[in-house]
């Protein structure tokens, strides 16, 4: 059975989904994207705290919970100082997002009984896992999320008081989807939804096949 996501409007931007799952798959997987067109909409702190609250839930090795999520609103001094600290590309089009967050893990735990700390194996595994609920949630309610590498991560630490054990995943701009018209010509040609691998290439019975 395949799925195909029909064209539907958001918010007055058109959006047609190529995504075509190859097998049965709930519609939101296929219509969360991360798009780089935002309108400049002030994205409530209210709102904002029902993304947190998803990233909440997410599933946490020995429930340690390591994600952090440091997030500043648009209008506001954080907001340029986060905006600072990406690549001049990402600063082109996230300069319109509602708001703007740094999101790191903190990268050692306390085992109980213990006062020393130790190397997490799961950090970053169990933040990516908060960000996927976050960004699902976002699509969700009607907002759009686009998660960047693309920023100083050795700025980050020291503008954001950042801890030893704490280490910068991502940056993350969350707003309403605007007109592609808004990028440059470079930007709207990537203002669609991505293709993903087929499953042969990424799933494998028992072990990885010989060369």
């Amino acid at each position: 059975m395949i799925r195909r996501r029909r064209s539907v409007e958001r918010n007055g931007v058109s959006d047609t989904n190529p995504r075509v799952a190859d097998y049965p798959v709930d519609p939101q997987f296929l219509a969360r994207w991360s798009p780089r067109a935002f309108t400049g909409e002030k994205i409530p702190e209210s709102e904002l705290r029902s993304l947190f609250e998803a990233a909440r839930w997410a599933p946490s090795s020995s429930n340690l919970q390591p994600w952090r999520f440091f997030y500043a609103l648009r209008g506001t001094p954080e907001f340029d100082t986060f905006l600072g600290l990406l690549t001049e590309s990402n600063q082109s089009w996230a300069k319109n997002a509602g708001a703007l967050l740094i999101l790191a893990s903190k990268s050692t735990n306390t085992p109980a009984g213990s006062d020393k700390p130790v190397p997490s194996l799961s950090h970053s595994f169990d933040t990516g896992a908060a960000w996927a609920y976050f960004a699902l949630a976002a699509q969700q309610r009607g907002w759009a999320a686009h998660a960047m590498g693309g920023f100083d991560v050795e700025r980050t630490s020291p503008t954001l008081n950042l801890p030893e054990d704490y280490r910068p995943e991502a940056a993350i701009a969350v707003g309403r989807r605007g007109d592609p018209s808004t990028l440059s010509e470079s930007q709207r040609k990537r203002e669609v939804p991505s293709g993903r691998k087929p499953q042969s290439e990424f799933t494998f019975r028992g072990t990885l096949p010989q060369a």
